[in-house]
């Protein structure tokens, strides 16, 4: 997964104005209580963070791959 493949997926799930005050300030425990952003910073791949968020905000596995895959299933 590309960062810009994280970024729509963001925004996809948490809306444009959302996805980066959450990539911003919600910590997770699960990257040493980093934010996404500063996960992503370090180095941590995109997709790693990606499932660390979504398994932190509950986002269910059918929307983990956002609107275009999702849509292409139906």
């Amino acid at each position: 997964m590309r960062i810009s493949d994280f970024w729509r997926l963001m925004e996809d799930e948490f809306g444009s104005s959302y996805a980066r005050s959450l990539a911003n300030s919600h910590a997770l425990h699960e990257l040493g209580d980093r934010t996404a952003a500063e996960a992503l910073e370090a180095g941590v791949k995109p997709r790693t963070v990606w499932a660390a968020l979504c398994d932190d905000m509950d986002v269910p596995p059918e929307r983990r791959f956002g609107r275009e895959r999702r849509a292409a299933e139906k």
